[in-house]
């Protein structure tokens, strides 16, 4: 059993999947620093000042002491319950940044696959026919237009 796992282990597909799933983790992290640090500034100013990972609504008042709270850090501190639809809306953001570079990418890849298998010249299965000029099988000892023999 640990040879048959050290073989599965060593394959390229595992290394591949490997690989792809520590880079998607690294990509995720940069969107979510875009989402955060580079597009949602300029939408939470468009719309006001704003910032969209403070957005929350305070179910609860905290334990600790009652509301109003200036920010989720403050909310959170004294223990309220709260439904935090601002980090909602980033996630959302983040994740369709992050789904629509993966199509783009899938894109790029299907279309230099599709490229590469045109390039590749396929075997004839037709010869013409020396009397007629028609398309027949290779195999073909008769023509089917002429009837003329082949051999």
């Amino acid at each position: 059993m640990l040879k048959e796992f050290r073989e599965f282990a060593i394959k390229g597909n595992v290394l591949d999947m490997a690989v792809g799933i520590i880079i998607g983790a690294a990509f995720g992290t940069i969107v979510k620093s875009l989402v955060s640090d580079i597009i949602m500034p300029p939408i939470g100013m468009i719309l006001g000042n704003v910032d969209f990972s403070e957005l929350f609504v305070v179910l609860k008042s905290g334990a600790k002491f009652a509301g109003p709270y200036a920010t989720l850090k403050d909310a959170s501190a004294a223990g309220a319950v709260t439904i935090n639809y601002g980090l909602f809306i980033n996630t959302v953001i983040s994740f369709l940044i992050i789904a629509f570079s993966v199509f783009l990418l899938v894109k790029a890849v299907n279309t230099m696959k599709r490229k590469s298998e045109s390039e590749v010249p396929q075997a004839p299965v037709t010869k013409d026919c020396p009397f007629c000029f028609s398309k027949i099988p290779l195999q073909a000892t008769r023509c089917a237009h002429c009837s003329s023999d082949l051999v």
